[in-house]
């Protein structure tokens, strides 16, 4: 890797670290230099809030000036107007590093690119272009650019992006010891059960099985995070479920029963949990896998018996368990 590699990398890591967060918006990092040492790793976090090149800007000016800000750095407008009144050169000797080229619109944040514009840094790298039309354009705004850095694995990145746009991105969440064994009460650690809970918060449709109804009898809200429970979508051809699970005791959630995944068809985001019968049922239908690996060998019978060539995208720790984004090969 060269040096522009290694810090595009970073703000990879960083932006894979809110993957899925972020809907609507894609994911995206951002990472800057100063005098060509690194003074900040950041990324857009939630829709509605400063962008990732934004955030890192804050976390440069606090690493150069020695001073911290004094207001939310999820506030867009505050932040763009902070920025924005700084001397002029304070940026002269900074590059940044974004997966994504600044968004030349505005929308619920100001332009990302009209402030890189004003700020005059001493260089722009960007891993890949805006596919948007209309958000697409921010790059010729700006001077001493440098395009295409990872530019497949920034793609990757956006992948889920791009295919809401269209239809529904289904992520199929998963959790296993490391003898592939499911089932037996909770496997994951308490970090990656709040990190299910944060994408069960955002996601537009929870899908599961009428199996995982009729024999987890389950809850599947987001106390760990305190949010609101997810909206769910039961896959049966039956309607012969319990009504008097948790599951359907949730305040201010819609719970519909389907026997057809038309609707899979229409921009969402859609997360699947459920085990070996629902992962065969949609096996053409998934887009991603999400897979909590966790450090124990088990016992029991409950495993994914199926067969599915995976590509694995991006890969951290969520405490002792192993979380690993994926694809399915050759989708």
């Amino acid at each position: 890797m060269n040096i522009d590699e290694i810090y595009m990398q970073l703000a990879l890591n960083k932006a894979w670290e809110f993957q899925g967060l972020t809907y609507p918006n894609p994911a995206v990092g951002a990472t800057v230099t100063y005098r060509g040492r690194l003074v900040s790793v950041e990324a857009h976090q939630k829709a509605g809030t400063s962008h990732a090149e934004v955030m890192a800007l804050l976390s440069a000016y606090e690493h150069i000036s020695h001073k911290k800000i004094d207001f939310d750095r999820y506030d867009a407008a505050k932040a763009h107007t902070f920025l924005l009144t700084l001397p002029q050169n304070f940026f002269s000797e900074c590059t940044i590093y974004v997966t994504l080229e600044p968004c030349s619109h505005r929308g619920k944040t100001p332009s990302c690119a009209s402030l890189l514009e004003r700020l005059h840094l001493l260089r722009v790298v960007i891993g890949t272009k805006d596919p948007i039309t209309g958000h697409d354009g921010g790059a010729k705004r700006l001077e001493n650019v440098s395009f295409g850095v990872l530019e497949e694995r920034c793609k990757a990145l956006l992948e889920p992006f791009l295919i809401w746009q269209k239809r529904a991105f289904v992520l199929f969440k998963l959790a296993q010891t490391s003898n592939g064994r499911i089932g037996g009460g909770y496997l994951s650690s308490h970090t990656s059960l709040k990190h299910v809970h944060q994408l069960r918060e955002v996601c537009d449709t929870l899908l599961i099985g009428g199996n995982t109804v009729r024999v987890d009898r389950p809850t599947l809200d987001c106390r760990f995070t305190e949010g609101k429970a997810p909206n769910v979508v039961i896959y049966s051809k039956s309607d012969d479920l319990d009504r008097d699970i948790p599951l359907f005791n949730i305040k201010n959630r819609e719970i519909k029963i389907r026997d057809s995944l038309d609707f899979l068809e229409e921009p969402s985001f859609v997360m699947v949990e459920g085990g070996e019968g629902m992962l065969n049922a949609l096996k053409e239908k998934i887009d991603w896998l999400l897979i909590y690996q966790t450090p124990k060998l088990s016992t029991n019978n409950l495993t994914y018996n199926t067969t599915m060539n995976l590509q694995f995208l991006h890969q951290a720790e969520k405490d002792v368990d192993l979380m690993i984004w994926s694809r399915r090969s050759g989708h």
